[in-house]
């Protein structure tokens, strides 16, 4: 058994033994009951030569390679999330050659295996906030990357945005910017509502800093463009928001659980329906929700329960407040 040294809260030490790995049954994409993306990262380069202040080291072979076991798991891969440093520290430029490369390495995925889901954010963090920007300068940033990404062949998650939340004075301007870029996109998007406990730049998105409110703006948006909506991810970590949501939502329209606090029972569902996932800790915990998935598939709820259950202390230590700094 391998052991570990870990320090306690009285600044003494204690030896920690690990148990055996867990052996999971993996599933395959077919056999999935649900959709499930992870949130992936990238992997750094730390032998590079370069100025870590200011520069960006990825290890692209590596990073790739990873997507590439996403998908034997038969998970599909969200791209370029703030699970990817997007926004913290791996800017557009990184992220859309980071997109470029998921594209190439899905599709040569799917020829050989046979499938591969990926789904890449789009959003306006070229733009340096500033009390400048109008909302007609967050439109056209977000015309650039969804171009940009659909030009690379790849499929949009729509993520929220500083710049809007700093130049909206209304829902309508939420309105206004949503239904623009709906109306253009080549395929149904995935529309990602990030709380403020993610990033607080984005408190009082939707236009107002009440959460219930906020969803009538944001369904509002989804309602009147459903047929370029695939599905709303909300990363709010209340699972009562989520299905009230989620009963709500336009007939076809998914709902996409982004919460790591209460995502196997949201994944479950219940008499009124249940969440697809979009998830940061699927990336922590890939095989497990792969054989958690198939269990489900196999009708074995208690496979999937005995399997998700034991996950949740370490999504919700890894997201507790102040999750904004989950990074670290």
């Amino acid at each position: 058994m391998a052991k570990v040294t870990l320090p306690c809260i009285d600044r003494s030490t204690e030896v920690y033994e690990l148990g055996d790995p867990g052996k999971f049954e993996i599933a395959s994409l077919n056999t999935m009951p649900r959709i499930a993306f992870a949130a992936v990262h990238v992997v750094a380069d730390p032998v590079q030569d370069n100025n870590p202040s200011i520069d960006t080291a990825i290890d692209w072979e590596a990073t790739i390679n990873y997507r590439r076991y996403v998908w034997s798991l038969g998970l599909g891969v969200a791209e370029a999330m703030d699970t990817a440093q997007r926004g913290m520290g791996v800017n557009w430029q990184n992220s859309l050659e980071l997109v470029k490369r998921s594209v190439d390495a899905a599709r040569d995925f799917q020829i050989e295996n046979g499938g591969a889901l990926l789904a890449c954010g789009a959003g306006t963090d070229h733009l340096e906030p500033s009390p400048n920007i109008s909302v007609d300068d967050v439109i056209n940033a977000y015309e650039e990357q969804c171009h940009a990404i659909e030009r690379a062949g790849g499929r949009i998650i729509l993520m929220a945005s500083r710049a809007l939340a700093m130049a909206a004075s209304s829902p309508d301007d939420y309105l206004k910017v949503y239904e623009r870029i709906l109306s253009q996109v080549k395929e149904p998007v995935i529309i990602h509502w990030l709380g403020e406990m993610f990033d607080p730049a984005l408190k009082g998105y939707w236009g107002s800093d009440d959460h219930w409110t906020g969803m009538e703006t944001c369904l509002k948006v989804i309602a009147g463009k459903a047929e370029k909506v695939d599905g709303i991810k909300i990363s709010l970590l209340d699972s009562k928001k989520e299905i009230a949501m989620r009963n709500k939502l336009p007939a076809g329209v998914r709902m996409y659980t982004g919460d790591d606090f209460n995502f196997p029972e949201l994944i479950a569902g219940d008499d009124t329906g249940y969440s697809d996932a979009l998830l940061g800790i699927f990336d922590a915990i890939a095989p497990a929700a792969s054989a958690a998935l198939g269990a489900m598939g196999r009708q074995d709820m208690e496979e999937y329960n005995n399997i998700l259950s034991p996950t949740l202390p370490l999504s919700r230590h890894i997201f507790q407040a102040p999750t904004q700094f989950y990074k670290t």
